[in-house]
C-alpha cells in the first residue's frame, strides 16, 4: 500500500472530549494522525487514552468536539470505519479452541470476506507473523509471543487502512518483543497507519514517529520522541545513589548543578548536557556516591515529568 501523501490526516480531533456524567474523561483535546504514520498516546492509567481508542474505533460516542476517521464522522458512520480498522487489543480475544488458520479464516467471515480470497490471505498472514509451521496447532496451544503476532495477523485479515494496537508487547519476553517491533516496522513499511498505546517508553521511541503525552484527559505534549526530549529533559542524566539516609543532605548541597535536580527516594538524579563532565566534578569535590551512572535521556524521564512520579491505580 503506497503512501500517496504523507501529510493526509486520517484521523483528526478538535476539542474532543468524552463525558461519563459528572467524570470528564477526555477533555478538549486536539490531534492528528497522518497517513502511513506510527502514532503513539502515552499516558497514566485513567489519563484517557483507552477513551480515545475507543472513540476513535467507534465504538463509543464523543460527547462534544470534531473527530474525523478516514474523512468520516465516526457518530453515523461507525460501521463504515470499522470496515477500513484492524484492532489489536490488549487482552488477545482469541478463539483458543480454534486452530491458528481457523482464528484468521473465521474473523475474516465476520467481515464478509469470501473463503476463496481468504485462503490465499491466511497463507500471506501466517508467513507475515512467522506462524506458517504452527497453522494447525490451537492458538491455546502458542506461546505468548506467538499468540500476540497471531492477534496481529487477525486484525489485519481486512487489510485495513488503520491499525489500532493497545498495549501489543505486554508480558513478552525481549525476544517476542523485538521480533513484534520488526512485524510492525514491516507495516509501516507497506503504507499501514499505526495508533500505539503502551506503558514501555523504549517502545514508544522505536516504533513511534510522532506522539502526543496524555494526563487527566489532557494533553500535556506531542512532538517526535527525540524532540519530546530536547524539549523537557537534557542530554544526559547523572544517577546518583548515596543511601537513602543521606540521599537528601547531599541534595542540598548539589543544588545548581547541571540544568535540574530531581530526589527520589533512593537516588538522585541530575539533568545535565555533559553527565561525565559532572560526576567529575562531583568526586573531585569530596563526594563519594556508593552507585554513579551516566546515561543518555530518555522518553521515560520526560513521561515521568510530565505525569509525575506518583503511582497511579
Amino acid at each position: 500500500m503506497a503512501i500517496q501523501n504523507e501529510r493526509e490526516a486520517v484521523i483528526r480531533a478538535r476539542g474532543l472530549t468524552k463525558k461519563y456524567k459528572d467524570f470528564v474523561a477526555v477533555n478538549g483535546i486536539d490531534f492528528e494522525v497522518y497517513r502511513g504514520e506510527s502514532f503513539g498516546l502515552l499516558g497514566p492509567n485513567g489519563a484517557g487514552k483507552s477513551t480515545t481508542m475507543k472513540m476513535i474505533t467507534s465504538v463509543s460516542q464523543r460527547t462534544g468536539g470534531e473527530l474525523s476517521i478516514l474523512g468520516k464522522e465516526p457518530n453515523t458512520h461507525g460501521p463504515e470505519i470499522r470496515a477500513h480498522l484492524g484492532v489489536v487489543p490488549q487482552k488477545d480475544m482469541l478463539d483458543r479452541e480454534l486452530r491458528v488458520w481457523e482464528n484468521l479464516l473465521t474473523y475474516g467471515r465476520y467481515f464478509g470476506l469470501s473463503r476463496k480470497w481468504l485462503k490465499s490471505k491466511v497463507d500471506e498472514l501466517l508467513e507475515f507473523a512467522q506462524l506458517t509451521e504452527k497453522r494447525n496447532e490451537k492458538a491455546d496451544d502458542l506461546s505468548g509471543g506467538m499468540q500476540r503476532r497471531l492477534a496481529i495477523a487477525r486484525g489485519l485479515v481486512n487489510e485495513p487502512e488503520i491499525l489500532l494496537l493497545d498495549e501489543p508487547t505486554t508480558g513478552l519476553d525481549p525476544q517476542a518483543r523485538h521480533i513484534l517491533w520488526d512485524r510492525l516496522f514491516r507495516l509501516k513499511e507497506q503504507g499501514v497507519t499505526l495508533v500505539i498505546t503502551t506503558h514501555y517508553m523504549d517502545e514508544a521511541e522505536q516504533l513511534c514517529d510522532r506522539l502526543i503525552v496524555m494526563d487527566k484527559g489532557q494533553i500535556m505534549a506531542e512532538g517526535t520522541p527525540a524532540q519530546l526530549i530536547k524539549d523537557y529533559s537534557s542530554k544526559e542524566v547523572v544517577e546518583l545513589r548515596f543511601g537513602t539516609d543521606k540521599n537528601e543532605g547531599v541534595a542540598e548541597q548539589l543544588k545548581g548543578k547541571g540544568d535540574r535536580l530531581e530526589l527520589l527516594p533512593d537516588r538522585i538524579l541530575i539533568y545535565t548536557e555533559q553527565g561525565e563532565k559532572l560526576l567529575g566534578e562531583i568526586i573531585e569535590s569530596g563526594l563519594h556516591p556508593i552507585t554513579s551512572l551516566v546515561r543518555r535521556s530518555s522518553l521515560e524521564d520526560v513521561f515521568l515529568r510530565l505525569t509525575g512520579r506518583t503511582l497511579v491505580d
